[in-house]
């Protein structure tokens, strides 16, 4: 059966299974249990440390570009390995790829925490972007040769039949702790300090990699003998001669370039644009509809946290809503998250309400991750096994890209202001959306 066949053909056995069966079906497999419990607390830490170092970064340099080019340290080497660590997925056992990775940010998070404690990074003398900087490079490349073997291991776990459900499943777990992690971060940060959320982000890498060490060995292609170069041109090659297959990976490269640079300017719009003051109420129109503001809330650190939580609450919605789905709704569903993105995160730029910013929020992260789930799914039913690795390189290289495209926008926030910049860039998704929709019917027929 080609590929492209098996794009479209519907897992065995979905009629007969109820709501909650079907949309928790994976969680039936020991192994993946034991895999998401890893990922969870590996999500954790991520999630955290976009609030702590944003955060750090902007209270250092007050600066959009800074933002920009902080992400933009962490994205030059995950996209210059990437398709290296694409070719290490295919060839070597993915859950020691998983394990030494894990192990390698915690100690990235710990040594942070420690030049704080020390002084080498200070708000009060403004010092330590340059330590920043390099700590985004480090994590950035163990994270290139990471991710292609976080994603392509599920498959392996699951088999073909769940892995849409497995997929979106890993993102709610993902979404879970985008919930529950930014808030906690942002509370950490105003309470007791950014440096024990350094701390806590490095045990918790430790604690995902002593999890993925317990799975099974499994997976790994014996050796062909060939060059890695001509790994990585086969895997080109490879998307290359599958139109369909690179016709998706494109559209999910203009959606990522578009709707995820406003990830790096949070804190900017939780400081200068969405504000809140103290002693005063949070206003919808002429009505007061929280009452008097708590001075927590007059924070911009714990209004991040809280802005990013609360993204995880639709986010969580988005990712089981795909993982119940029938397999017959993927491609247009796919195609509707990319409009709802647009549109929901064009309200969120231009709002300068608190608490609409919030109701936006909730939409954003909802079509944000209901389109990561279904992009990552028809990808990985699009391919075979020999290629999995190399073509899942290629989709995590995308997410490396966002961030030159968060430095451009941050550079054009300083340029004509943040809320355009931001909610321009998100109001191209639209019209890119309703063009698929029209002129390319191979990917609405997609499942």
């Amino acid at each position: 059966m080609s590929n492209q066949t098996a794009a479209v053909a519907a897992p065995p056995g979905e009629q007969g299974k109820g709501w909650w069966s079907r949309t928790f079906d994976s969680f039936q497999i020991p192994q993946y249990r034991l895999f998401l419990s890893a990922i969870m607390a590996q999500m954790a830490a991520m999630n955290m440390q976009m609030v702590a170092r944003a955060w750090l970064v902007y209270e250092l340099t007050n600066s959009y570009a800074m933002l920009g080019l902080i992400g933009l340290a962490n994205a030059v080497p995950m996209l210059g390995l990437s398709l290296f660590g694409g070719v290490m997925a295919d060839r070597v056992q993915k859950k020691r790829v998983l394990r030494d990775g894990q192990w390698a940010l915690g100690a990235v998070a710990i040594a942070t925490g420690v030049a704080i404690v020390l002084g080498i990074i200070s708000i009060d003398k403004g010092t330590g972007v340059g330590f920043l900087m390099a700590t985004s490079v480090l994590q950035g490349i163990v994270s290139g040769l990471m991710m292609p073997s976080r994603q392509a291991i599920i498959p392996e776990i699951v088999g073909p039949a769940r892995l849409m459900n497995a997929v979106a499943l890993n993102n709610a777990g993902m979404n879970l702790n985008r919930l529950l992690a930014p808030g906690v971060a942002g509370l950490l940060i105003a309470v007791l300090g950014v440096e024990l959320v350094f701390f806590t982000i490095g045990g918790l890498e430790i604690l995902g990699g002593l999890l993925a060490a317990f799975l099974h060995t499994s997976g790994a292609l014996p050796s062909l003998r060939r060059g890695t170069m001509h790994e990585m041109k086969e895997g080109l090659v490879y998307v290359r001669d599958h139109t369909l297959l690179m016709g998706l990976l494109f559209l999910t490269l203009l959606s990522v370039l578009l709707s995820m640079p406003y990830m790096s300017l949070m804190p900017a719009f939780a400081k200068d644009i969405q504000v809140v003051q103290p002693g005063g109420y949070a206003w919808v129109g002429n009505i007061p509809l929280l009452g008097s503001v708590p001075e927590l809330l007059t924070k911009s650190s714990f209004r991040l946290g809280l802005l990013t939580s609360i993204s995880g609450i639709g986010a969580l919605i988005g990712s089981l809503l795909v993982a119940s789905m029938a397999s017959k709704h993927h491609g247009p569903a796919f195609l509707w998250t990319i409009l709802g993105v647009g549109v929901m995160l064009a309200l969120y730029s231009f709002t300068t309400s608190f608490t609409f910013a919030l109701l936006f929020m909730i939409g954003v992260g909802f079509a944000q991750s209901a389109r990561m789930s279904l992009s990552n799914g028809l990808v990985q039913n699009a391919v075979d096994d020999a290629h999995r690795g190399r073509v899942m390189s290629i989709y995590m290289m995308e997410f490396g890209l966002s961030s030159f495209s968060a430095f451009g926008v941050a550079v054009l926030a300083d340029v004509i202001g943040i809320k355009w910049a931001v909610g321009g860039a998100a109001v191209l998704l639209v019209p890119i959306a309703l063009f698929y929709f029209a002129f390319v019917p191979g990917l609405r027929r997609m499942r």
